[in-house]
């Protein structure tokens, strides 16, 4: 399959009119089939087909709109992307403290009230000139570099915005130096404002560097798994122990972990055994005991034992590498509301332009003298004023927070669509075995000569109940026969000639099915205890039945009741018999039961609730349970080992706890308020502050906006809304 999916940083983005931009050159490259431009995480997804697409294709589709790219930034580590970020803040840093000092000169120079306080020389228009260009054009050349292309191929930005605003006041300006009479002849005064441009431009990078500050702490998650990861191994190498850094690690390399060590990557253990604190994967604080034979988490702690074990994934199959995958992608997604802000601001910015262009002409209709004056800062403000960055950042912050906190509770959320949904869920299915219950069923009862025959049988069986028969089998040292001709039927049981006889186990639709007439008055009441009864029958005669029960998981009654609290209805599912399920879910506390329900019919159960009008969660192991876990409004998959990943699910709980269901939702819930607070600032701020710009208030009130304000005022509610999405590191869920 040509097709691949690919993540790159994307650097000049400011507002939600960039991604639009972005997301529609992309999207014209013939080969893309989806893409995903995000401005908080500053990067695109793209999906292409790899035979029409190269990476200088997407290079060209970016810097065609006036934008960088940094495809090979994915072959750089994460030092060397922490170092060129800092670099980048530093850079940004030093052009606001010169920008600012410097236009701070200037309007000490060339402001009422100040000016009669400064050194003459700084009331000078040429010193105010000198000091003006290097702020405009080295400064401010990031505005213009964006500009330009964007312009070239008719599209507009933030930066267009910022760039026609003080280019207008700073070309004025200069134009008042340097001719002075020629503007006094028409009437004007011969006053410049290079205090407007100098510290607009001051003001909205100094914006910049903190939103980017901000934005640097709604990724702490990414950072925080990243730093997990253990730096060094110590592999046995032809008969010795050598260190060696964790990259040169191969599958098959025999790795010894000491107390207080991070195990490097994962594996499985082959000698020796140890308690181990999986907490920094799974959120679960209680150390897990592991013997041979058992599986390792790469980045977990070794807390007590020494032992060595076989790597069996390492590099990006680890489970920490695909958890750090799944968090990016996640944070890089769009949630459905956010395409809705995306398309409201791409005709934004050109709607702002236009407004911009009727203040001024309005102005210099009907204003008062000197009406150029009043009609050029007035479209200035309107043009600072009507930034779009705050829209841009409302939704994709809160999102990477939402993620990040999920990841550190062992709730990995696939991607932002997923997030949105799970707050509109009001019925969750639970399949049993494997998820309420820890899928590892034990044999209670045995009635008649049954073990040698069943254990025999059940020997080239997978599934958890005929593991239960084996193990008692090996228990009780019994000697297994052969098999031939095994057959498993789904739902239903197996069968299979044992010494020549034929053999069949299984319930009682199995029983049925090959005509043989139960004779045992046990099976009801060990049904009614919550057991699973399996029969055997041999040359359709009934011989006896094996009882095995299944054990609740810990946190199964506690997450049921959370969510019933929630007022989220609870429903299981399950291939068992009706009295069966019934026990286990009378022990939960569940009320509706699907029983006897066999692993193809899931999905039609799920449509069926949903056709009652249901949103519904399907929570299952991932394997069996794909389809209805794909059916549902959203899946959340049990996560085990390194089956972190399951693809049909939206949500995976890598923690096992079932309490978490109910925290993703209420994460989603969250989540989504923040989103919809951050919005109506962001909204609010353009719909309320526009008007004001452009002069509706100065007719009754003599008020009007200088555009220094405006672009304060544009900083500020920039770093309002990153700052109310950090707010949600706060909550606890």
């Amino acid at each position: 399959m040509s097709e691949i999916k690919k993540i790159f940083p994307i650097k000049g983005m400011h507002c939600a009119s960039c991604v639009r931009v972005l997301e529609k050159s992309l999207g014209n490259v013939t080969g893309v089939s989806d893409c995903t431009v995000n401005l908080a995480t500053e990067t695109a997804t793209v999906t292409y087909d790899s035979k029409k697409v190269t990476d200088s294709d997407l290079v060209s589709a970016v810097a065609n709109v006036g934008y960088k790219t940094g495809l090979e930034k994915e072959l750089k580590t994460e030092d060397e992307q922490r170092y060129e970020k800092q670099k980048e803040l530093n850079s940004l840093r030093n052009k606001v403290i010169i920008s600012l000092f410097l236009g701070a000169l200037i309007l000490w120079g060339s402001f009422p009230g100040l000016m009669e306080f400064a050194p003459s020389f700084l009331t000078i228009l040429w010193v105010q000139l000198i000091l003006a260009i290097p702020v405009q054009f080295w400064a401010g050349l990031s505005f213009y570099q964006a500009t330009i292309p964007a312009l070239r191929h008719r599209t507009a930005n933030m930066d267009t915005l910022v760039s026609i605003g003080t280019t207008v006041a700073f070309s004025y300006s200069a134009a008042v130096t340097i001719f002075p009479q020629l503007v006094e002849s028409i009437g004007v005064k011969a006053e410049p404002y290079f205090d407007v441009s100098t510290i607009i431009i001051g003001l909205i990078l100094l914006g910049r560097y903190f939103e980017a500050k901000a934005k640097a702490g709604t990724s702490e998650a990414i950072k925080k798994l990243i730093g997990l990861q253990a730096k060094t191994a110590r592999v046995l190498r032809d008969g010795k122990e050598v260190d060696i850094p964790i990259d040169r690690v191969v599958i098959g390399d025999v790795i010894r972990v000491r107390p207080g060590e991070k195990i490097p990557v994962d594996g499985k253990i082959i000698e020796g055994q140890s308690s181990i604190d999986e907490s920094m994967i799974t959120g679960e604080s209680i150390p897990v005991d592991k013997t041979k034979g058992e599986i390792v988490i790469g980045a977990t702690l070794n807390k007590t034992g020494s032992f060595l074990y076989k790597a069996t994934k390492v590099g990006s199959d680890t489970m920490l590498a695909q958890i750090i995958k799944l968090v990016q992608e996640a944070q890089a997604s769009k949630a459905p509301i956010q395409r809705l802000v995306d398309l409201i601001s791409s005709y934004f910015v050109p709607v702002v332009l236009m407004l911009a262009i009727t203040t001024f002409a309005v102005w210099y209709v009907f204003g008062p003298t000197p009406v150029f004056l009043f009609a050029m800062l007035n479209a200035i403000a309107v043009l600072i004023i009507a930034c779009p960055c705050a829209m841009g950042l409302a939704t994709p912050t809160a999102i990477m927070v939402g993620t990040g906190i999920g990841a550190n509770k062992g709730i990995l959320i696939k991607d932002a669509q997923s997030l949105e949904t799970a707050r509109k869920i009001n019925t969750i299915i639970f399949d049993k075995t494997g998820t309420l219950t820890n899928g590892k069923p034990v044999v209670t009862d045995i009635a008649g000569d049954v073990l040698q025959l069943a254990a025999s049988l059940e020997k080239g069986s997978e599934h958890s109940l005929a593991e239960a028969i084996v193990n008692k089998g090996e228990l009780e040292k019994i000697k297994f026969s052969n098999v031939k001709d095994f057959k498993a039927v789904p739902g239903h049981g197996v069968l299979g000639l044992v010494n020549g006889q034929k053999v069949v186990l299984g319930n009682r639709k199995m029983m049925e099915k090959e005509e043989i007439k139960i004779e045992d008055s046990q099976i009801e009441k060990m049904e009614n205890e919550g057991k699973t009864v399996m029969m055997l029958g041999v040359n359709r005669k009934f011989i006896g039945l094996i009882a095995v029960a299944d054990t609740l998981k810990e946190t199964a009654k506690k997450g049921v009741e959370k969510l019933q609290r929630m007022g989220i209805e609870v429903i299981m599912i399950t291939g068992d018999n009706k009295r069966t399920a019934d026990a286990i879910a009378s022990k939960l506390g569940v009320k509706r039961v699907l029983a006897e329900v066999l692993p193809d019919q899931k999905e039609a159960e799920v449509r069926k609730i949903q056709a009652e009008g249901r949103s519904v969660a399907m929570v299952g192991d991932g394997i069996n349970d794909a389809p209805a876990l794909a059916a549902a409004n959203i899946g959340i998959a049990m996560g085990t080992g390194t089956d972190v990943a399951i693809e049909s699910a939206g949500i995976t709980l890598i923690n096992k706890d079932l309490t978490s269901v109910a925290s993703a939702v209420e994460l989603s819930k969250k989540t989504m308020r923040t989103i919809k607070v951050n919005l109506f600032w962001a909204f609010g701020y353009n719909i309320i502050l526009i008007p004001v710009a452009m002069g509706v208030l100065y007719p009754n009130f003599g008020i009007l906006l200088n555009p220094i304000f405006a672009s304060a005022a544009m900083a500020l509610s920039s770093i309002s809304v990153v700052g109310n999405s950090l707010l949600l590191k706060r909550i606890k869920i």
